[in-house]
């Protein structure tokens, strides 16, 4: 079986090393597809595809481009999908999951817990949002980073001129939302796998750092999720429509947890540190599952 892992890093890149190493010991063939080299086509009433040395066509594609993907990204996925292509997160779910405002929207119309937030496109609406959430300090971050790139911590209006405001561009808007200290909240990451809990673990910020990201120097730590937080890191994935998502929640002093984010192209090197677990070999026997699962409907 061909395994298509769509990404703009090559095989040094852990994850995609992992799927690879993963794949093959599976007995597949593993297959980066980088999304600036292949290109959709739509001639003569067929939907097809074309690059350089590309072939064959993958029976099973894991698009884990991240949160850096764009328009030419996604029309490849789509295509894939139109093509009759079975996907690991499918067309729709990477459109939301890519921007954390949208994803806040779902989860939010879904009833599950998120923090407060206020999306803002100009300079009046990041301060209406500030007394909005309680004043300052407050957390402001793009609608699409990348392992916490782009998400700072505001401290009062001369901050927030100096740093978030030349961020602000009213096409992509800016996500603003209340600031909760590390001391003060614990953060979580599930790993969620076809609607279960495949893991979990808490992440501690280094000293001085407010955001927990284990490639800024977090420790992380394998946990195992409260009968609270287990049903809410999994409606989180399906709300999105993620089939394999990394669902990142913080907890506060009172208990109460909040959805942060769902990442569709979850990076699992700190997981598998941490629980020990082979999470690149899960995520291979899945997309294998969801190829035969594919097959066998069609011949039915």
């Amino acid at each position: 079986m061909h395994i298509g892992i769509i990404t703009v890093q090559d095989s040094d890149y852990h994850p995609n090393r992992r799927l690879l190493e993963a794949a093959r010991k599976a007995g597949h063939q593993g297959m980066l597809i980088h999304p600036y080299h292949l290109w959709p086509i739509t001639a003569l009433g067929r939907l097809e595809v074309t690059g350089a040395h590309f072939a064959p066509l993958p029976h099973v594609v894991l698009p884990r481009q991240g949160a850096q993907i764009g328009d030419s990204c996604l029309a490849l996925i789509h295509q894939f999908q139109l093509m009759g292509m079975p996907l690991v997160n499918d067309h729709q779910a990477v459109s939301i999951a890519r921007n954390k405002f949208l994803t806040q929207q779902v989860l939010t119309a879904a009833g599950l817990p998120c923090p407060d937030t206020v999306f803002v496109n100009d300079e009046a609406g990041f301060f209406r949002a500030v007394d909005q959430l309680g004043g300052y300090p407050v957390v402001a971050k793009q609608t699409s980073e990348r392992q916490g790139d782009g998400v700072l911590r505001i401290m009062d209006a001369s901050d927030a001129r100096q740093r978030a405001l030349p961020a602000l561009d009213r096409r992509r808007g800016l996500i603003v939302q209340r600031y909760l200290p590390p001391e003060q909240r614990r953060d979580i990451r599930a790993l969620v796998i076809g609607g279960e809990v495949v893991c979990a673990a808490a992440l501690i910020p280094s000293t001085g750092e407010f955001r927990a990201n284990f490639h800024l120097g977090s420790t992380i730590e394998a946990t195992a999720l409260s009968e609270e937080l287990g049903p809410i890191a999994v409606g989180a994935a399906r709300v999105v429509g993620c089939d394999v998502a990394g669902v990142d929640m913080i907890v506060d002093k009172d208990d109460r947890p909040f959805i942060v984010e769902v990442n569709y192209s979850p990076g699992f090197k700190g997981l598998e540190a941490a629980t020990g677990l082979d999470i690149a070999g899960r995520i291979i026997q899945f997309a294998a599952d969801r190829y035969r699962q594919n097959r066998e409907s069609m011949n039915v």
